[in-house]
């Protein structure tokens, strides 16, 4: 998936997992942007993953083996909470 389109990346983010989506869809509303072409395709490579894996790692019920994809689920997590809580 091309990382400069927003379109198809934002139709990813769309799990319909409400977990997923208060994670994901806020993370990409507001830091896709600033994140380097690296980190979005580090972004876009974790929406390729499985429903079940996302909500593990997001729910910190688990963790990816790959490091990147850690440091991205980290990093989702660390931007959410400092954003704090979004009404969805």
């Amino acid at each position: 998936m091309d990382i400069n389109n927003k379109a198809r990346i934002h139709w990813a983010c769309r799990r319909g997992m409400r977990e997923l989506d208060i994670s994901i869809m806020p993370f990409f509303e507001y830091e896709y942007d600033t994140l380097s072409d690296t980190d979005k395709q580090l972004f876009v490579r974790l929406l390729e993953c499985d429903d079940p894996d996302l909500f593990n790692w997001l729910m910190n019920h688990g963790a990816p083996a790959d490091a990147e994809l850690l440091r991205m689920v980290r990093l989702i997590q660390q931007r959410n909470q400092e954003r704090g809580p979004v009404a969805m």
